[in-house]
């Protein structure tokens, strides 16, 4: 095939892609629209990327005449399969999204069309998405979704109702907003709203049960402990739904980091108990390839051993004790640590004769010996013969410790 010769000043300064949308910012630099959009608004940076210049404006000048040598150019080369860039429609401003946003709520039955050209406004550009933020349509959105929660408890309201999908839609827009951070904080504040989301989880469709869990997550990240406490139990009851469906890949970790958020405060691990959530994570990680999925489910485990609920449910499941002993030197380094973690606090605080006979029995007394030997962190060595120690008298002799590992067992 023959080498496109592209003219330097055709191409981004960012990316060294063909710029589509010349635009110029006020150091007289022209960048890709995309490509300065995305600099200035999703990775937050205030200056221009070839001068190192403080932008004191955003405002981004459309290069026409660049453009259009542009076009010129992609026009004599189209022989060399070279397609015309169309000529871009202008971005949006906030007057437009504020005019929008009244008109669904002027007239409700225009309310489905004005979210779906709002959403399709989201999805353009990075701008754009500054622009509808700024234009208080996080707040709007998060209106339409208490509106769909209220009425799933006056009425039962069909998955194909004009509600449901305009509470599907604004979630999609929520979700595609990466909403900032100081609306994600307005958000967690509002009680309500945090309700209207768990009933979304509990009556919801797939997408919308997994934009509503994403939307939790980011606004635990951001919330202050005092919010994080008063969560009620009925959310991680729908989180452990969340999990055993396997929604999605995305929303399934969201889940787990949304736990992790949630359980080190408050009375928030026995919530997560009574939820069911020990049990769904056990009877994942029996399946579980991804090693960031594994490495945040012993992670969740760990923080619910740390109650004596937490640690009788996890010995209730059959396959809790040997499935955690499994994964010590099969995953990762942080996957080991977690797993030595739980059984530390099982050893310390639930080692009845029945619970240390069992972990002889299924390797995870052998793995400790193992951990003792290969290269793994100091933590987790000392952990690993801090529980050696502590039940030496029963284990040392066991004849379910190969030979070879008795060798590094450590001495009382």
């Amino acid at each position: 095939m023959e080498e496109i010769d592209v003219p330097t000043h055709f191409l981004c300064p960012i990316s060294l892609q063909l710029m589509r949308d010349p635009v110029t910012v006020s150091t007289g630099i022209t960048y890709d629209r995309e490509n300065i959009e995305r600099w200035l608004f999703s990775c937050n940076n205030n200056t221009c990327p070839v001068t190192k210049q403080v932008l004191l404006e955003t405002d981004l000048t459309p290069n026409h005449t660049l453009r259009r040598l542009i076009q010129s150019w992609c026009t004599l080369n189209s022989s060399l399969g070279i397609e015309r860039i169309p000529t871009p429609k202008p971005p949006v401003d906030k007057t437009q999204i504020v005019k929008i946003i009244d008109d669904a709520k002027k007239f409700p039955r225009t309310q489905l069309k004005c979210l779906r050209k709002l959403r399709s406004i989201t999805l353009q550009s990075e701008r754009n998405k500054t622009c509808i933020e700024a234009a208080g349509a996080v707040e709007f959105l998060a209106a339409i979704i208490r509106s769909y929660a209220s009425s799933l408890i006056e009425v039962d309201i069909d998955d194909g109702s004009d509600v449901a999908k305009a509470s599907d839609e604004a979630l999609s827009i929520l979700y595609h907003l990466n909403v900032s951070e100081n609306y994600l904080k307005n958000l967690i504040n509002n009680e309500e709203f945090v309700d209207s989301l768990v009933q979304v989880l509990k009556h919801g469709n797939y997408q919308s049960r997994a934009y509503s869990t994403i939307l939790l997550m980011s606004m635990c990240q951001v919330a202050d402990p005092i919010q994080l406490v008063s969560v009620k139990p009925e959310l991680f009851i729908e989180i452990a739904y969340v999990l055993s469906d396997q929604i999605s890949q995305q929303a399934f970790k969201a889940a787990l980091k949304l736990l992790l958020e949630l359980c080190p405060w408050g009375r928030n691990r026995i919530k997560s108990v009574d939820g069911g959530v020990v049990s769904v994570l056990i009877d994942l990680l029996l399946d579980v390839t991804d090693k960031r999925a594994c490495e945040l489910i012993l992670n969740v485990l760990d923080q619910l051993c740390r109650c004596a609920e937490g640690r009788a449910e996890f010995l209730n499941h059959g396959a809790g004790v040997a499935i955690v002993s499994k994964k010590i030197l099969r995953v990762s380094h942080v996957a080991s640590d977690r797993a030595v973690r739980i059984l530390i606090s099982i050893c310390k605080f639930s080692a009845t004769a029945r619970v240390l006979q069992e972990m002889l029995q299924v390797g995870a007394v052998a793995k400790l010996c193992l951990v003792l030997q290969v290269d793994t962190s100091l933590k987790t060595k000392e952990r690993a013969k801090e529980m050696l120690k502590l039940h030496s008298r029963l284990w040392r002799a066991s004849s379910c410790i190969p030979p070879h590992l008795l060798s590094s067992y450590p001495s009382s």
